[in-house]
């Protein structure tokens, strides 16, 4: 038995502060960063996507909290106190369990990423992400609230059969959210470490391939924390075809500046050409 379940109620009330330090941590640290080292030239007032964007991760956050009252890491206290989950079964140890529960639960997203770019429904609201006309730190905190949803209903199911410890759990909580704000960065990395760094995490450069207007480029550079599962299936690319500084973001579909509105990216599932995929822009 770990120490998160001796003590579960401290663990639980600890856990929203640690997640909010995190967060805000590393949103401010990206911000600053931007704004000294950028890589691509803005367009847009930051005004404009930083505020809609922000206010989309207020309503996310909300709406989690009152449909999902019990979240992953509260899921992974009780089940390790009711003996659910593989790991829990086999009574595995902690050095085991966390570094593997890592791992598979990054395996995860990576399957679920796909699936949403797939599956024709699911993209039509994970497409909002990809509608953003530039890519910086707030890219990678907007997605839909049905996507959040979805993605808690599956990261639930999975933290449940693997048993994943809360520990784990947290962590990888706190990891997915940083590496989402890092990898979507607007910032410049020298192209050695570059290189040096994507052999053990998605970089900006290597995630901002996957939001280029051409699918074949879309469709590619799933990974959000590992870079491993794109390579091992084939999803790889290393380099957009028109360079970084050239390369447009966003889909085809809502390439004006009022569907970076609030407004606008909450009605976005339901508008444009039905049954799509990414595959089939």
């Amino acid at each position: 038995m770990t120490d998160t379940a001796l003590m579960p109620e401290a663990f639980l009330a600890a856990e929203p502060a640690l997640r909010l330090i995190a967060f805000a941590g590393v949103l401010g640290l990206m911000m600053v960063w931007e704004l000294a080292a950028p890589r691509r030239r803005r367009e847009i007032p930051r005004l404009v996507r930083w505020s809609n964007n922000l206010a989309l991760v207020a309503l996310d956050t909300a709406i989690l909290r009152l449909a999902f009252p019990l979240l992953a890491v509260a899921l992974a206290v009780w089940a390790e106190g009711a003996g659910w989950g593989l790991f829990n079964v086999l009574d595995a140890p902690l050095w085991l369990s966390l570094p593997l529960s890592l791992l598979v639960l990054d395996l995860a997203v990576y399957g679920q990423h796909v699936m949403f770019h797939k599956v024709p429904v699911l993209w039509r609201f994970h497409r909002m992400h990809h509608a953003d006309l530039e890519f910086d730190v707030t890219t990678g905190l907007r997605f839909h609230p049905g996507e959040i949803v979805v993605s808690m209903i599956i990261k639930l199911a999975a933290v449940a059969l693997l048993g994943a410890p809360a520990l784990a759990v947290l962590a990888f909580e706190v990891l997915l959210n940083a590496t989402s704000m890092f990898n979507h960065s607007n910032i410049r990395l020298p192209l050695k470490l570059d290189r040096v760094l994507r052999l053990f995490v998605v970089t900006p450069d290597m995630h901002r391939v996957h939001h280029s207007v051409l699918r074949h480029e879309t469709d590619s550079n799933y990974g959000f924390n590992l870079p491993w599962w794109d390579r091992l299936f084939g999803t790889y690319r290393a380099q957009p075809e028109s360079g970084h500084d050239a390369m447009i973001i966003g889909i085809g579909e809502f390439r004006s500046r009022r569907d970076l509105w609030l407004d606008r990216m909450l009605m976005q599932p339901f508008r444009g050409k039905p049954g799509q995929t990414s595959a089939e822009r």
